[in-house]
């Protein structure tokens, strides 16, 4: 429940399952300090706040060194158009996703990108429709 709406509180919850608040309370807070409530946000439409691209970069490199790896993540934690990147396996390296207003302001973003770090190949998809997008995780799996 709190997946989907973080502001329910302790009365709210415990009235769907079936508690009293302070047990349900309690839960809550055990599950922030085991770690697997991690932070509670608020999610904003980025269409709202002018940022309309969304693109997803895909980059390749020649180095695989601990300094070089260490270089890049300081680099991307400087840009606050990198919203998600990820370290993957294959063809690809690494995955960014980014979101800026316009072509232009992407174009700007790739041009400090890449002299803020050494890159051997860097190709990006634009999202065209966003199909699917949900911060709440498949719990079906917790007792497998």
């Amino acid at each position: 429940m709190l997946q989907e709406d973080a502001s329910l509180t302790a009365r709210e919850i415990a009235e769907h399952v079936g508690l009293t608040p302070t047990p349900c309370w309690r839960r809550v807070q055990n599950l922030e300090a085991a770690g697997v409530i991690t932070k509670r946000v608020a999610l904003i439409d980025p269409a709202t706040v002018n940022l309309d691209v969304t693109a997803l970069v895909q980059i390749r490199t020649n180095n695989h060194s601990a300094e070089w790896l260490d270089q890049f993540a300081a680099a991307i934690d400087t840009f606050p158009e990198i919203v998600e990147a990820y370290r993957t396996s294959g063809e690809i390296d690494y995955i960014l996703r980014v979101v800026v207003p316009s072509i232009d302001a992407y174009d700007s973003f790739y041009r400090r990108l890449i002299e803020a770090v050494d890159l051997y190949d860097v190709r990006t998809v634009f999202v065209m429709e966003r199909m699917k997008q949900t911060t709440a995780l498949p719990l079906n799996y917790l007792d497998a």
